[in-house]
């Protein structure tokens, strides 16, 4: 698999555990992929970067690999967690 929709990704990956929330936090701009401003149905490929806003906290994560489904232990290797920050407000 070379391409994965960022929604199914982000629930594949446990990031976000459902996959309507992840369309809602992309569709309010939330979430980045390489610096640009996502939507639900783009295309996430193994080597982009992430960022995901979770009310106070930014996270950044490099994707490794695309599955189409994992189990709880093996989805953190999808991914490699860059940076986590708090935002200020």
């Amino acid at each position: 698999m070379t391409e994965m929709r960022l929604d199914k990704f982000l629930k594949v990956s446990r990031l976000i555990k459902r996959r309507p929330v992840a369309k809602e936090m992309a569709d309010k701009g939330r979430i980045h992929i390489n610096d640009q401003q996502a939507k639900a149905s783009s295309s996430v490929k193994a080597g982009d970067e992430l960022t995901i806003r979770f009310g106070q906290k930014l996270v950044t994560v490099k994707v490794k690999e695309l599955k189409d489904s994992t189990k709880k232990e093996d989805a953190a290797a999808m991914y490699t967690l860059v940076n986590e920050e708090r935002l200020e407000q």
